[in-house]
């Protein structure tokens, strides 16, 4: 069985999907990189919304924003695919769909990232090229990248 991909609206979300997918979120940047942060950022709203289900359970979820919204640019957020789940290889398939969904959704090609600094190479291998120097969010290295 392969993952399934969907995106939506956040009022398009159901109350099980949302909670899910927070819940998914937490644990990779709450729990998994001991990170203390306010996740809720008013941005869900604004999102349309990755989800990867797999035998009916949210396994993989990014944030696909129009330009404007966190950068000037269109921008994907909030990459995450579960800690069981990594060994398929899931995230490059996160983010083709992403980079896709950008381009059929709002028609746009250049996409900017915040980067968690450890995934620089893995952002490269999806065009991906580093614009800043290194800075702390929540304490956590990361790098602003650009794909045109």
């Amino acid at each position: 069985m392969a993952i399934q991909w969907n995106i939506k609206s956040f009022d398009a979300l159901s109350v099980h999907e949302l909670y899910d997918l927070l819940q998914l979120r937490s644990e990779i940047f709450v729990v998994e990189q001991n990170c203390v942060y306010l996740d809720l950022d008013g941005k869900d709203k604004l999102a349309l919304h990755l989800i990867g289900e797999f035998e009916g359970k949210i396994v993989a979820h990014a944030r696909l924003f129009k330009p404007g919204i966190s950068f000037d640019n269109a921008s994907i957020g909030r990459v995450t695919v579960a800690a069981n789940y990594r060994d398929r290889k899931w995230g490059h398939d996160l983010m083709r769909e992403s980079i896709a969904g950008i381009q059929n959704h709002f028609g746009e090609s250049a996409i900017t990232i915040g980067a968690q600094l450890y995934l620089k190479k893995f952002y490269e291998s999806h065009g991906f090229v580093q614009t800043s120097e290194m800075y702390l969010e929540d304490d956590i290295p990361h790098i602003e990248m650009i794909k045109e």
